[in-house]
């Protein structure tokens, strides 16, 4: 069985880290704007309503909005997940078909409504084009100038595109949780935990896959047998298909990655090739989370093995106070692009349903 704690540190194609930093010493220090994957149509049956959080889980957030605009909770709904401990601007849909919309609702401190316009239909999870983050490092030890030299190479090269520490749960205790049900040893208690669970333990399995590529220099490549994702667009075709000189070229450009896997109950694979050797000895080594994950029926899934942050820009605020920019797709995690640079000292206390 593999061992727990090898994705605690996972490898970085640039090798050590440049010195350490302070992440969210406050709320203010990261701040983060959902991109809409839609505009408003300005008429329909539900509301599409923007909002500003600080200090407030979204699913929080999406409580207070249930109980100002008068619908129950279960009509209200949202693209993404956002950090507690931060600034953030998501929107939220409510189910309100003929409702008036009061002019000025009451929020609880730490709300702010910013917009509210109809819509002709619900928000569904992941329907989002993505978060811009602005972030602030202090405390920041390192040399400005492998620090600019390091944030260069992550905007041209872009990074091993690993889930985040938060989404395997306080002590990794989501991933424990999900060997344990597998197992048989306990159940989730509500659909909440069991979310949680599924995505720890396929989260886990890709972020070795990476791991195992970024060792052997393949992360931003395409060897034997990879199927390759589209950027931003996670169609997938098989690598043999392709020119090997073109191929390269399209790597080289970040119009297209190679993917991994995010087990679960096997389906159709474009190309008749097996997947690479590596991929197959990672899916072996995690041989429990992957059965596990078929016999519950989930539906197989790939993502892509590098994600590239867009909009890069970052200046010194004071001498050891960075301020960084940049813009990533749904589903990739700021923690991970700055965790390529630095060795970070979150002062907040990560909620576990965080996806940022």
């Amino acid at each position: 069985m593999a061992s727990e704690s090898e994705a605690d540190t996972p490898p970085s194609p640039w090798g050590d880290v440049l010195g350490t930093a302070v992440l969210r010493a406050e709320p203010d220090d990261f701040v983060v704007e959902e991109l809409p994957l839609v505009a408003p149509r300005g008429a329909g049956e539900h509301l599409l309503v923007r909002l500003r959080k600080r200090g407030w889980t979204t699913p929080a957030a999406a409580d207070a909005l249930a109980r100002a605009f008068g619908v129950a909770k279960s009509r209200v709904s949202y693209a993404g997940m956002k950090d507690r401990h931060a600034v953030t601007e998501q929107s939220f849909s409510l189910h309100a078909p003929g409702q008036d919309v009061p002019s000025a609702p009451s929020l609880p401190d730490g709300l702010i409504l910013l917009a509210v316009q109809r819509h002709h239909r619900k928000l569904r999870r992941g329907a989002l084009r993505g978060n811009r983050f602005r972030l602030r490092l202090r405390q920041l030890d390192a040399p400005p100038a492998l620090v600019h030299r390091r944030l260069a190479a992550i905007t041209h090269r872009g990074v091993p595109n690993y889930f985040g520490a938060q989404r395997f749960g306080a002590g990794d205790g989501n991933v424990a949780a999900a060997r344990a049900w597998f197992r048989g040893d306990c159940a989730p208690r509500d659909r909440r935990e069991r979310g949680f669970w599924i995505s720890a333990a396929r989260s886990r399995v890709f972020n070795a896959l990476v791991a195992a590529r970024v060792a052997e220099g393949s992360w931003d490549q395409a060897v034997t047998g990879d199927r390759m994702m589209l950027d931003g667009r996670g169609s997938l075709f098989s690598a043999a298909d392709e020119e090997p000189a073109v191929l390269a070229a399209r790597l080289a450009a970040g119009s297209v990655h190679a993917t991994g896997p995010l087990p679960g109950r096997a389906g159709k694979l474009p190309g008749a090739e097996p997947l690479p050797e590596v991929e197959c000895r990672v899916l072996a080594a995690y041989r429990e989370l992957v059965d596990g994950l078929s016999t519950l029926g989930v539906d197989a899934d790939r993502r892509a093995l590098r994600v590239h942050a867009g909009d890069m820009a970052w200046h010194y605020e004071a001498p050891q106070t960075l301020m960084i920019g940049f813009n990533l797709p749904a589903g990739a995690y700021a923690t991970t692009v700055l965790g390529q640079a630095f060795e970070l000292r979150d002062n907040s206390a990560q909620p576990k349903a965080s996806t940022t």
